[in-house]
């Protein structure tokens, strides 16, 4: 499924279109330590699927090399780990049935799985924006370590998708309604509230990162140890109150629309600006999210991707993908015309149809 691989070496490898451009990826081996380092900052290391296909075999092969006791996956530029997939490629893809609409989400989400059942330990430093493809590369490790600078999001349903890459196992799973309060609205953590929210494991000051001698460190000893003794969270000031006012009282209700209710009537300014977000949001990705959620709360890994590989096909044969896409990304206009365009117009019917089964088109792990 996954065309070619990447070989071992201390020097980079990577896919290139032609001679003078800069390698998407760069994979190489520092000491017993393996080192994937996204490398296209100046579009803030969007994942795309040549870089999938260089990731995911070398996975694999690491996965099983005795000289090889972890993965560290960074980011280059400083910026942003990783801003999401490379959406308008595969918008583009999608309006003249491209087979990319199909091939992207399901490798994509092969190596959600494989990070998520690896075997070795898997620290994945998101120092900067993550959301997307981002998080899918990031949360099913087992380290995930924030810094101040880390942006984390998950803003599908503002253009008519919905919190994929396995968004729907790791999601529910975080204390209270917190994810589903994070699914809907796309609300952003910042810094340390990424660790506390459950996001990432630990938090560390970037310029540390930055540092050689502390991945130097990482290669040389037993990672759970390093990690627990180097990048165990120190305390500090809060960086952002919001995660205080813990959305579960709000969010706790057996529709979307119940969750709006609840909004509108609480009052509060918080209350009144997430109202308004939701109200910008496509409500069919709204109604699929709240149900992603619902289900993948008692679902394994392997079984979320499946649905979702559904759901991102059900996506695509609709409207809201495309206009999202159009109005937040291309026009930039910021007015999507939703259709349905009220979350009352959304059938029980219609959210049925995206989480039917593909038949021998499902996604298989």
């Amino acid at each position: 499924m996954f065309p070619g691989g990447a070989s071992t070496s201390k020097i980079s490898v990577s896919h290139q279109m032609s001679s003078h451009v800069e390698p998407e990826v760069l994979l190489e081996k520092a000491g017993r330590a393996a080192v994937i380092t996204m490398n296209r900052p100046k579009v803030l290391n969007a994942l795309n699927l040549s870089m999938i296909r260089q990731i995911y075999p070398q996975l694999k092969k690491w996965e099983t090399d005795p000289e090889t006791d972890l993965v560290i996956i960074r980011a280059a530029g400083g910026k942003a780990f990783c801003a999401g997939g490379d959406i308008r490629a595969v918008t583009e893809a999608g309006k003249v049935g491209d087979s990319l609409a199909q091939d992207f989400f399901r490798e994509e989400y092969i190596l959600n799985n494989t990070i998520g059942s690896y075997r070795k330990p898997y620290v994945a430093i998101i120092d900067g924006i993550t959301m997307g493809g981002g998080v899918g590369l990031s949360v099913h490790g087992r380290f995930r370590v924030a810094t101040e600078k880390t942006l984390f999001a998950m803003p599908e349903t503002a253009i008519g998708l919905f919190p994929d890459v396995g968004g729907g196992h790791f999601l529910p799973r975080l204390r209270g309604k917190l994810g589903l309060f994070l699914a809907l609205t796309g609300f952003r953590l910042k810094g340390r509230d990424v660790q506390r929210a459950g996001v990432a494991t630990h938090f560390v000051e970037s310029k540390k990162v930055k540092q050689l001698q502390l991945v130097e460190r990482l290669t040389m000893e037993k990672s759970d140890r390093c990690c627990r003794d180097e990048w165990r969270a120190q305390p500090g000031p809060d960086v952002d109150t919001n995660l205080s006012l813990s959305p579960s009282r709000l969010f706790s209700s057996s529709s979307v629309e119940g969750i709006v209710q609840n909004l509108k009537a609480d009052g509060s300014e918080f209350a009144k600006k997430q109202a308004e977000t939701l109200s910008r949001m496509s409500p069919t990705s709204l109604k699929i999210t709240f149900r992603q959620l619902q289900a993948g709360a008692a679902l394994s890994l392997q079984d979320v991707l499946v649905m979702e590989y559904r759901l991102s096909q059900a996506c695509m044969r609709g409207h809201d993908f495309y206009e999202g896409v159009r109005a937040v990304l291309i026009d930039k206009d910021q007015s999507p015309r939703w259709s349905p365009s009220t979350l009352e117009e959304v059938s029980q019917e219609m959210v049925d149809d995206c989480f039917a089964s593909l038949g021998e088109k499902d996604l298989s792990l």
